[in-house]
């Protein structure tokens, strides 16, 4: 059975990229000044021989698109679910238990489930401003979808005799979920945006069982190679007319290196030490691309979940610091 990891990071990549791509309208950007009112709202301030001559979406187009997100969420959740229970969880099951696997690959793990929380709830925000919910409803209700989407898969996890539920998992998922939910009333935007990266590793060749054999299970299952990142949009924040062009952003990054295993004494038996790694690097938000196309914002809005490859500089207590002229 793949380890619980792997499944972890294919439902993150599958929730947090393909869902959106395949049902934002264009994932407009908006400030604080810009954020859509409730269709009730609007159609309060319409007078009523006007009426007719209101072009947006009509209340049964919005209840079309409500239903359709509602029913398809549903839908699709209930076939990864059944999946879940059918392909992966098939060996032996124990009693409900807990779990503590907070001190392993460097936490790295901790930082998928916040990366993971945080894009899904995202697009689910933005999915609700799609189907027509006021702007109050779409920021509480889809916050905490990427917390409700993921946690429940906790308990498969509960019943495997070689893990558990893992109460830091939770925690993380919660901390995503909320940290999109305190930028949406803050700003009812994003301006600090959690991202991934990769690279291969020779590290994987060590333990291919677990950290995966081809380029593509070495994305999913190789933590050497990943690196989690904080992107800030600066222009934000300044104060109106500056120069700083929106689309470039400065970005924290972390990742670790020599984890074969998931836990230092493992890796010292092979004559590694596995250590943690800081980045200070810059960062283009393909949301702040102008084009007129709505396929292109689509497919800007899913590929900003990813940090694109840029200088960067780095830190770690081993070696100190190192220059890399194009980071991946």
């Amino acid at each position: 059975m793949p380890s619980s990891r792997f499944i972890l990071v294919l439902r993150q990549w599958y929730l947090a990229a393909a869902a959106t791509l395949f049902f934002l309208p264009g994932a407009p950007i908006r400030s604080a000044a810009q954020a859509l009112p409730s269709p009730d709202s609007v159609a309060a301030q319409v007078p009523a021989s006007q009426a007719a001559a209101v072009p947006p979406d009509s209340v049964a187009q919005r209840q079309r698109r409500l239903r359709l997100l509602v029913g398809g969420s549903a839908v699709g959740y209930g076939i990864i679910y059944t999946g879940l229970t059918t392909s992966w969880y098939t060996g032996e099951r124990a009693s409900m238990r807990w779990f503590n696997d907070w001190p392993e690959w460097k936490q790295l793990d901790k930082a998928g489930h916040f990366w993971g929380a945080f894009q899904i709830s995202r697009g689910a925000v933005d999915m609700l401003r799609w189907a027509g919910l006021s702007e109050k409803k779409s920021i509480w209700y889809g916050s905490f979808v990427g917390f409700a989407i993921q946690s429940p898969l906790e308990l498969l996890d509960a019943r495997d005799p070689a893990y558990g539920a893992s109460a830091t998992d939770l925690a993380a998922n919660f901390l995503g979920s909320a940290a999109l939910l305190a930028q949406q009333l803050a700003w009812h935007d994003v301006r600090i945006m959690p991202k991934w990266s990769f690279h291969l590793t020779p590290y994987a060749r060590q333990r291919p069982n677990v950290l995966g054999r081809s380029v593509p299970e070495r994305w999913l299952k190789d933590y050497n190679g990943q690196t989690y990142w904080l992107c800030t949009d600066v222009g934000a924040f300044l104060k109106p007319g500056n120069r700083w062009p929106r689309w470039l952003q400065p970005a924290i990054g972390y990742s670790g290196q020599e984890m074969v295993y998931n836990d230092d004494a493992a890796n010292r038996a092979l004559g590694l030490n596995s250590y943690r790694q800081y980045f200070l690097s810059l960062d283009v938000d393909l949301r702040r691309i102008p084009t007129r196309s709505p396929l292109l914002k689509k497919v800007f809005y899913t590929l900003s979940i990813f940090h694109l490859p840029a200088p960067a500089l780095q830190y770690n207590g081993r070696n100190g610091f190192r220059f890399h002229g194009l980071y991946m």
